[in-house]
């Protein structure tokens, strides 16, 4: 018991020091980043007292701490008070815990917000690994009236795998769908979700929720393992997003294919300030197809990433001539490519003759001309078939040299067989005569 009361004693001090708001007329209670270790509700009563404390409670910052689910349930009960909460800034708050406690919480958490009939704004909880039973706990909070006012929704590096990006998807469609119906249609403007594992299936299912949702200006998808069917169904999506001004999809497979689909809903993009393609395999003939799209448009662009794309000089260069009329662009990183140092040359010189040098990022990492400037991927895709085919062919012969092979055994034993049974017979003929 001494033990307990000293671990007590210690997180009071700890939230004596904590910069955390307390005055009646204050809208932000914060704890974030303080380390703090709450298992229980009694170790959860300081901060109960600071939002009880808080009249006006728009913003809770949780993030940095570890919080159980005795004393997340005890911050509910004060949560269900305050109907002017706005903003759960709640990531990397479960940090140690095991995967079974997270859900609870959450749910606590998560119904306190629904039972106040707060309006939430923006819900952060990034940076917990809770996979799709994380997301199935916020699901209630997310379908009800509370997220028909969400703006900023946050679920980066959650481990979410394909089941949590369907949930999610699923969640958000029904938000979408009881909203329309009250009158009181969801606009949500900030969706971010890096570092995932969605995948094509993942991603494909979070596309029907964007192409209904159409009212989005921020999508980051970093780091999904999303391949081109998955980009097809969300190039879809973004067309319909008509207001958007921020696409990350970096270090996902893009390659030729994927970059083609993508181009075809950029034209739908016309208020895009940032384009964040870098180490998704675009090529040449991928940056190219990006270029073409580009040219002529867009006239609000800011930033072009396209670095570590291998990309060659010709592909480089299509880009810098479709950013001609881009008076806003302030960077366009082709770092980390295969120009070598014609390229670079040839890249700087074009840039150069628009007035669009400066925009220009390190490219410190180039990885100097490639041999060729890559095999267009249907021919790939020929060179694969015709591969296979003579694999199989030369399989075909094997089998055929095989069954040959069976063949002849199987008559050269049939052939032996009736050769024994020839001297057996002669032998037995031969004891008869001897015998008479």
């Amino acid at each position: 018991m001494a033990g307990d009361g000293e671990d007590v004693s210690d997180l009071t001090a700890q939230l004596a020091h904590a910069t955390v708001a307390v005055e009646e007329d204050t809208e932000i209670v914060s704890f974030s980043g303080r380390g703090l270790k709450l298992d229980t509700a009694e170790q959860a009563k300081e901060a109960v007292d600071t939002i009880e404390r808080c009249q006006c409670l728009r913003v809770l910052k949780l993030d940095g701490n570890t919080i159980g689910v005795a004393a997340a349930l005890a911050l509910a009960e004060a949560l269900k008070l305050k109907s002017t909460f706005q903003r759960a800034l709640w990531s990397d708050m479960f940090t140690g815990r095991l995967r079974s406690e997270i859900p609870p919480a959450l749910r606590g958490l998560g119904g306190a917000i629904v039972h106040s009939g707060a309006g939430l704004v923006e819900l952060d909880l990034s940076d917990n690994a809770f996979g799709a039973d994380g997301v199935q706990a916020v699901s209630e909070l997310l379908q009800s009236d509370s997220g028909f006012t969400l703006q900023v929704l946050r679920f980066n590096n959650n481990g979410l795998g394909i089941g949590g990006g369907k949930v999610l998807s699923k969640a958000l469609l029904e938000c979408h769908r009881r909203s329309l119906d009250k009158g009181r249609p969801m606009t949500l403007k900030v969706f971010i979700a890096g570092r995932n594992r969605l995948e094509n299936e993942g991603a494909t299912a979070l596309a029907q929720a964007f192409k209904t949702i159409g009212s989005l200006e921020h999508i980051a998808m970093p780091q999904n393992g999303i391949y081109h069917p998955g980009i097809s169904a969300l190039s879809e999506a973004f067309a319909e997003n008509k207001n958007l001004k921020e696409l990350n999809m970096n270090d996902n497979t893009f390659t030729e294919k994927g970059a083609k689909y993508l181009a075809q809903a950029l034209p739908s993009m016309q208020r895009l300030q940032v384009l964040n393609l870098g180490d998704c395999l675009l090529g040449s003939a991928g940056a190219v197809a990006i270029a073409r799209a580009l040219e002529g448009n867009h006239q609000q662009l800011q930033q072009l990433h396209l670095a570590y794309n291998e990309i060659g000089k010709e592909g480089a260069n299509a880009v810098a001539e479709a950013m001609q009329n881009k008076s806003r662009l302030v960077k366009l990183d082709l770092n980390g490519n295969q120009l070598g140092d014609e390229g670079i040359e040839l890249l700087q010189g074009t840039l150069e003759a628009i007035d669009k040098l400066e925009a220009l990022a390190s490219l410190s990492d180039d990885e100097g001309e490639a041999d060729d400037e890559g095999t267009p991927e249907d021919e790939q895709t020929d060179e694969g078939e015709n591969s296979n085919m003579e694999e199989d062919r030369a399989s075909e012969h094997e089998e055929e040299e095989e069954d040959e092979v069976e063949e002849v055994a199987a008559k050269s034993s049939s052939q032996s067989q009736e050769n024994t049974e020839v001297k057996q017979d002669f032998l037995a003929e031969s004891l008869e005569k001897l015998k008479i």
